[in-house]
């Protein structure tokens, strides 16, 4: 019998980034990895602790404005994501993580800009007013798919992007950026402002990022209960919009 493929994931800062549940993320991601037969290795890094240089996939979730800057400043001093990156790894990040990979922000009543990465390129400043509810967006998969794409958002940041950097969906309830569409994505990098968390909700775009970061397409899981409850999901946001 063959040994299973290993795939490291990093979950990043969750004590910091993980205040809306995204570290669901992680548990959706390791076990479609398991229902395929890969050998998922789960790597939760805290404040303080080295990102690990070997992981195909990395995720950051949302925090608060004093979690966000203290986050990007260690992973500015770390480097890890910048590499990783530039290997072909996985970056994947909602909200807070959203707004870490990109070029500033900012943050607090006196709108401070902060630097973040530049992993991708798009820069966050404040809102007319808070983005608080469903988001219901429209994704093309890299083989022409169209899927739907559900999540919560919260966030007082609007993103523009520059030129190197593509919208990951449209919008068609929500805010998301706040120009008709929601996230970003460069390379192997992806962010989006929903959670949910935002890849319980949406199988295609878990499997998209476990794709990204092994660099070759997947075959479809069938699991009926999941498509159902997916259904329902979208039925609910429609109903209430």
């Amino acid at each position: 019998m063959s040994t299973p493929e290993r795939v490291h994931v990093a979950l990043v800062y969750q004590s910091l980034l993980g205040i809306y549940g995204d570290r669901g993320n992680a548990t959706v991601i390791v076990q479609r990895l398991r229902w395929r037969g890969f050998d998922p290795v789960l790597t939760v890094v805290e404040p303080g602790d080295p990102l690990p240089d070997d992981a195909q996939i990395y995720l950051l979730g949302g925090g608060e404005d004093a979690a966000q800057i203290s986050a990007v400043r260690l992973l500015r001093a770390d480097g890890a994501l910048e590499r990783a990156a530039e290997r072909g790894a996985a970056v994947f990040a909602v909200c807070a993580g959203y707004q870490i990979l990109g070029r500033t922000f900012t943050v607090g009543e006196h709108q401070d800009v902060t630097d973040g990465l530049g992993l991708l390129d798009v820069t966050t400043t404040r809102g007319p007013h808070r983005a608080v509810g469903e988001l219901l967006g429209r994704w093309t998969a890299p083989d022409g798919q169209v899927h739907e794409i559900t999540g919560f958002e919260n966030h007082g940041g609007w993103t523009e992007r520059g030129p190197d950097a593509e919208p990951f969906c449209t919008v068609e309830v929500g805010i998301g950026n706040g120009d008709g569409t929601d996230g970003a994505v460069s390379g192997s990098v992806i962010g989006l402002y929903p959670h949910g968390p935002l890849l319980a909700r949406n199988p295609a775009l878990a499997d998209h990022v476990i794709s990204v970061g092994l660099g070759r397409e997947l075959e479809p899981l069938q699991h009926p209960e999941i498509d159902e409850l997916r259904r329902q999901r979208l039925a609910a946001v429609r109903a209430g919009r």
